[in-house]
């Protein structure tokens, strides 16, 4: 870990130092359950105050990325899981890869009016009615994933379709639409009453929506997914090169 903070910039002191706890929460050395520096090694080494350390540190914390335990120390939750935005699977085929046993606490299927947003996303009218599905899905210690999807029009659903299987398979093998690229956009936010009671955190808990559009070989657009994750479960990772143009 560096410890180039810059007294004269404009950026907070502390903001600066996220950016240097948020790589060695990233390093494999504290990835193990080595503790973290101490708040005072911390304040030494950046030349700053306590406060100011204990103000980045209270960030991580309430991000569910570092854990505080009294009498013990400041570790890297073990909990959290990875996801690699540099590759896109369906959330059963990701977990399975990564030997994660989940369970599905809410699965609701309706044919539902779509609102102005909804409709212009698949260039459909405002109030015309197609598959909304919804799931809460998570692990054996509780959800940690709430998701909404709309279909294309030229997707129905059976009444007892089984959505135990992973999605774009099902897309696949009935209505041969093979899912091909998704757009995605990450937005923090915090849980209101009805994220709070699916993910069972408390109102105004972080939160890491992620918006996907799914599209098929013809660039249609065949889903259009909100997922709300648990920040204290899940992080996305990207690994990006420097373009030299």
């Amino acid at each position: 870990m560096t410890a180039n903070i810059d007294h004269s910039s404009a950026l907070p002191l502390h903001k600066q130092i996220e950016v240097q706890l948020r790589k060695l929460i990233d390093s494999e050395e504290y990835n193990n359950g080595k503790l973290f520096p101490k708040e005072v090694d911390l304040s030494n080494r950046f030349g700053v105050s306590r406060n100011t350390v204990r103000q980045a540190i209270s960030t991580l914390v309430s991000e569910g990325l570092l854990l505080r335990k009294k009498g013990v120390g400041t570790t890297v939750s073990e909990n959290r899981i990875s996801t690699e935005l540099s590759e896109w699977y369906s959330f059963t085929h990701e977990m399975n890869s990564k030997g994660i046993p989940f369970k599905n606490y809410k699965i609701s299927l309706i044919n539902e009016e779509v609102d102005e947003d909804v409709a212009s996303i698949f260039n459909i009218k405002e109030g015309k009615a197609i598959e909304k599905l919804e799931r809460v899905r998570g692990d054996i210690d509780g959800p940690f994933v709430y998701f909404i999807s709309w279909f294309s029009p030229r997707i129905s659903f059976c009444k007892d379709q089984d959505f135990t299987k992973p999605l774009y398979d099902i897309l696949e093998e009935q209505f041969s639409i093979v899912p091909v690229k998704s757009s995605e956009e990450l937005i923090a936010i915090l849980a209101d009453a009805k994220i709070s009671k699916y993910l069972d955190v408390e109102v105004d808990s972080p939160i890491l929506l992620r918006k996907r559009k799914v599209y098929d070989m013809g660039n249609r657009i065949v889903e259009y997914n909100l997922g709300y994750y648990r920040a204290d479960k899940f992080t996305y990772k990207i690994d990006i090169n420097r373009s030299f143009k």
